[in-house]
């Protein structure tokens, strides 16, 4: 057992330093917390702001403070919704770097087992994915610190805590679909395509409450919606409260559900603890997923060398 846990952490730290010291994979990683911050600062932010303002009556007012902590607020949780998984699959490429280099066949021939080095790539794909996520947490945390901070020591526990369900969940699911994957393409084409459809079906790049009733529905089954949901939870709690000052309940609760701050399920309103309960239990489902393909794997490997 104590032999199993060192191989494990000598294969964490070997994944996690060849992660790092790779420029370009860590490059690739930023690429949609850039593509986002960048995104909101040139289009987004306004549309978002003209949104917010259109919904506030006549005769009340928001000071700027609380509406670009509120916007800003926004924009972070989707980056975080959104970057928990998606850069799990970008920190994957080490995988897939692996089985291109035949360095995966190394491993069959030393004794460590099957199993240590799956979650070796498992653990160590969590760590680096919550390290670039942490970074850029603490960014969003210097902007509104800059253009309007709300945020309490609980709302950023609640972040923190947030970030560390959503990057579990996330590692899992990259973990199981790459371990199919045998070539760094096959990698980068899924991590595109997660990238691209993630980000609508979790309601970071557009409030969920613009779309369909159907839509909803459907993504109300997905676990990485209430990823996102937890961060506008941490990150928007704040600033909704400071607009409670200014405007009228009535109002105050429209703003929550067309922004997503609350969200409904079969008309009945998820709570923050449901939230990583869904969370929670997807995580346990992947894990019981990813440990009954090693095993799957284990005995068609010990078939052929019995033939």
């Amino acid at each position: 057992m104590k032999e199993d846990f060192n191989m494990l952490i000598a294969l964490v730290k070997r994944n996690s330093k060849i992660y790092f010291k790779d420029k370009m994979s860590f490059f690739l990683s930023l690429i949609t917390p850039l593509i986002l911050v960048v995104l909101f600062i040139t289009f987004l932010k306004n549309a978002y702001v003209d949104s917010l303002l259109a919904a506030i009556p006549e005769g009340f007012e928001l000071s700027k403070k609380v509406i670009d902590g509120f916007t800003g607020g926004w924009l972070f949780s989707s980056i975080l919704g959104v970057s928990t998984v998606t850069i799990s699959f970008c920190s994957n490429m080490i995988m897939a770097t692996d089985k291109i280099n035949k360095n995966i066949l190394d491993f069959n021939i030393t004794p460590v087992k099957k199993h240590i080095v799956a979650l070796g790539y498992f653990i160590s794909n969590f760590i680096s994915t919550f390290i670039v996520c942490f970074i850029a947490m603490v960014v969003g945390f210097i902007y509104l610190a800059i253009v309007g901070w709300y945020l309490t020591f609980v709302d950023i526990l609640l972040i923190i805590a947030s970030m560390i369900i959503s990057t579990l969940f996330g590692s899992l699911l990259s973990t199981i679909i790459c371990s199919f994957l045998k070539s760094q393409g096959g990698v980068s084409a899924v991590s595109t395509l997660v990238s691209s459809m993630y980000g609508f079906l979790s309601g970071a790049y557009m409030p969920l409450s613009q779309s369909g009733e159907g839509l909803r529905t459907f993504v109300s089954f997905f676990p990485g919606t209430y990823g996102t949901l937890l961060f506008r939870r941490g990150f928007m709690r704040g600033p909704i409260e400071a607009m409670g000052k200014s405007i009228p309940a009535e109002v105050l609760n429209e703003i929550k559900v067309a922004f997503d701050f609350q969200f409904s399920v079969f008309n009945s309103e998820v709570g923050v603890g449901t939230m990583f309960l869904v969370l929670g239990l997807s995580s346990l489902v992947l894990f019981g997923v990813f440990m009954l393909v090693l095993n799957l794997r284990k005995k068609a490997k010990n078939k052929e060398v019995t033939k």
